[in-house]
């Protein structure tokens, strides 16, 4: 490894350390090689996301333009043209490097991007609502699935075939939580991800969880359907938990680890509404 390479390596394991608590625990028990490339793919992920979580709110089209960028960049590092050595392109050196190494699908990083731009007004593809659980699955598939899909290989799974389905199941579980903890935080972006069909078969409209925020006063309906899209989660666990024996066994405590860590998350949601 180059002492340019090295250095792209080192940053994303700093982003990593400092933001992605899940992947920096499974990366800790893996070789130093493989450990690179998981924050390398950390390292793209929380990029794109940041743009789209902070610049998007104030300027949704420099955000745009700013992802639109990074997806330019990638595909140039791909093709084996020089990354500027700004933090961008430390990212994208060490995300190419890592996708030549362990030959992962580059439709997968499509996908990522095709969702991200979902989250930014400016873009074709935005979307603040989702109708149903079939529009919510095209969001997930790239904000969730693909990133378990990308580690598989890194993980040095043997047949990612075979595992990648409880790889989705997973992710899909992931993100299911991360919408039902995050929903007054998301709606006072003005999204609302779970979907409205499974809020209005429990009577919940955006005008009730917005009075809910607003006086701080939970519903019962409104505890209802967030029961019901808790259930939806468990039931994505349940379906993920069997690819846990197709995992290296240095992988399998830290993604077990996360099982727990998200699982507790449901809990508090729960006991508290």
């Amino acid at each position: 490894m180059t002492d340019d390479l090295g250095a792209a390596f080192r940053y994303c394991e700093r982003l990593t350390a400092a933001h992605g608590r899940t992947y920096h625990l499974a990366a800790r028990l893996l070789p130093p090689d493989r450990r690179a490339g998981v924050h390398a793919l950390y390292g793209f992920a929380r990029t794109v996301d940041d743009i789209v979580d902070v610049t998007s709110v104030d300027d949704p089209a420099t955000a745009s333009r700013q992802v639109d960028a990074v997806h330019a960049r990638l595909h140039a590092a791909l093709a084996g043209d020089p990354c500027p050595a700004d933090d961008i392109g430390l990212v994208v050196r060490a995300t190419a490097d890592t996708i030549h190494r362990y030959e992962i699908p580059v439709d997968y990083f499509e996908a990522f991007v095709r969702s991200m731009r979902m989250d930014i007004p400016a873009t074709a593809q935005f979307r603040d609502r989702y109708r149903d659980m079939a529009e919510l699955q095209e969001y997930m598939y790239g904000s969730a699935v693909v990133i378990g899909l990308q580690l598989l290989p890194v993980f040095g799974v043997e047949d990612p075939d075979r595992a990648g389905p409880y790889a989705a199941a997973l992710g899909t579980a992931f993100q299911l939580t991360n919408f039902v903890r995050d929903v007054g935080e998301d709606l006072a972006r003005g999204r609302i991800y779970l979907p409205a069909d499974g809020w209005a078969a429990f009577g919940v409209d955006d005008e009730l969880l917005a009075e809910c925020r607003r006086t701080g006063t939970p519903d019962p309906r409104v505890r209802r359907a967030l029961a019901h899209f808790v259930a939806l989660a468990r039931a994505e666990y349940r379906r993920a938990e069997p690819g846990l024996a197709l995992l290296p066994d240095r992988v399998r405590p830290g993604i077990r680890a996360a099982f727990v860590l998200y699982g507790r998350i449901l809990d508090q949601v729960e006991d508290h509404g």
